[in-house]
């Protein structure tokens, strides 16, 4: 798979920015605020000051903070979008195959990118913020939909869910299982991991579409 890195420092040390690349630098030390205060638990003179730069320097990249945050969603939907084609694309040529990884790529990108997801799914930002980012938004979500849309074609059409409730009801079951088990909300535990409770409610969908065995 190929490597999708964002190289940020451990812990909230001072960053500071090379090459004339402030903007990059500010989208950074975003994602490190997000990851440990929230998407509006800091300030942009916090970013600046953690981008090693002053406040007013902000203000030639970035509006405000959620135009900030509204960059690093985007930077965050290009990744997913990413890993979600490269999940279907490893889950060929079988359909089954293809649609379970997209879902399990769902729980692997929240994992392994937090402040871009928290940017992406709980800082109220509209995905319709700006074109760029409603664009890469609906690339992702069109790989998903693309997978319902391979799956379903083994359900009598008679019978068959359209391709973009299939698609949002799995987009929601793993975002669940996300939100519930995979970020430590409080007061929320299971026994068994997030992988667990994503496949087998998969599964469970799944089989009550007749889509596989139900001894399965």
């Amino acid at each position: 798979m190929p490597r999708f890195v964002v190289v940020r420092n451990s812990g909230m040390a001072k960053r500071g920015y090379h090459h004339g690349n402030l903007r990059q630098a500010l989208v950074e030390a975003a994602l490190q605020l997000i990851e440990v205060k929230g998407p509006t638990g800091f300030t942009l003179s916090e970013a600046a000051k953690q981008a090693g730069v002053t406040p007013a320097a902000v203000y030639r990249h970035f509006d405000g903070r959620e135009d900030l945050i509204a960059e690093a969603a985007r930077q965050g939907y290009e990744i997913f979008a990413d890993v979600m084609q490269y999940a279907y694309d490893k889950g060929q040529p079988s359909a089954l195959s293809a649609f379970e990884a997209t879902g399990r790529a769902y729980l692997a990108f929240a994992r392994k990118y937090p402040g871009h997801y928290i940017a992406m799914f709980e800082s109220g930002v509209s995905v319709n913020r700006t074109p760029e980012l409603a664009a890469v938004a609906q690339r992702a979500w069109g790989v998903l939909e693309k997978a319902a849309s391979d799956l379903s074609q083994h359900i009598p059409p008679e019978k068959r869910p359209p391709a973009s409730m299939f698609s949002a009801h799995i987009w929601a079951l793993s975002h669940g299982v996300v939100e519930l088990f995979a970020r430590n909300s409080p007061g929320r535990q299971s026994p068994f991991s997030p992988e667990d409770l994503l496949e087998s409610g998969i599964g469970i969908y799944l089989r009550g579409l007749g889509l596989i065995d139900p001894d399965q």
